[in-house]
């Protein structure tokens, strides 16, 4: 008697044991849907950019060990140009805060052909083609009456804006303005138009050395 009441025991244990196993089975197809269902509609929110704090409009002469003078913000640094082909006296204006850099290469006319420096300035323009939505360029005068040629670069390049200024006899200069940044340009807008406005007063600013 025994022996059949635990057989029969385990016989409705086993009994249970399997419906659940099947419920379980059946279940986990509609979970999985579900599971598939919610992480299908998800999306990883784009990261967000710190809010930029823009320098103040402080300027600063530039040193007289150079063949040319002109002021830059007091918040930028002035460094050497470090880069393998680079030459006396050509520097780089470093704004830390925005990771902005303003690249200036000198020329003294006396050693090289003003025309292959221009040429060379307009090929290292059209070099950001390949990327630009819009190169536009202008000639204009500064207060003291030099000429300086602008490009203002658009789309996702990695100069917005270029120039170059010459007396035509003596001196050759060429700026650009890049950012050590991977954020994409319509990001950084703000810092490009501020930094636009700071080459520009470079420009105006600008005086050769007298010898």
């Amino acid at each position: 008697m025994q022996n059949r009441k635990v057989g029969s025991q385990q016989s409705a244990v086993c009994s249970r044991l399997s419906n659940c196993l099947l419920s379980t089975v059946y279940c986990l197809p509609v979970l999985t849907s579900v599971l598939i269902s919610c992480s299908s509609d998800y999306q990883p929110k784009p990261k967000g950019y710190n809010r930029l704090i823009l320098p103040k409009e402080e300027y600063q002469l530039l040193p007289d060990t150079l063949p040319y003078r002109f002021e830059y913000s007091k918040h930028a640094r002035l460094l050497k140009d470090t880069s393998w082909i680079s030459e006396r006296h050509w520097v780089e204006i470093y704004y830390p805060e925005l990771k902005a850099n303003i690249h200036i290469t000198y020329k003294k006319v006396l050693d090289a052909i003003l025309k292959e420096l221009l040429n060379d300035a307009y090929n290292l323009t059209s070099k950001q083609q390949i990327k630009a939505n819009a190169i536009d360029e202008v000639i204009t005068k500064t207060p003291s009456g030099k000429t300086a040629v602008i490009a203002e670069i658009s789309g996702e390049v990695p100069s917005q804006f270029q120039f170059t200024m010459t007396d035509s006899s003596k001196n050759f200069l060429r700026g650009a303005l890049y950012f050590n940044t991977r954020v994409q340009n319509d990001s950084l807008a703000p810092a490009i138009e501020f930094m636009k406005k700071e080459t520009m007063h470079l420009i105006n600013t600008l005086q050769w050395k007298a010898k």
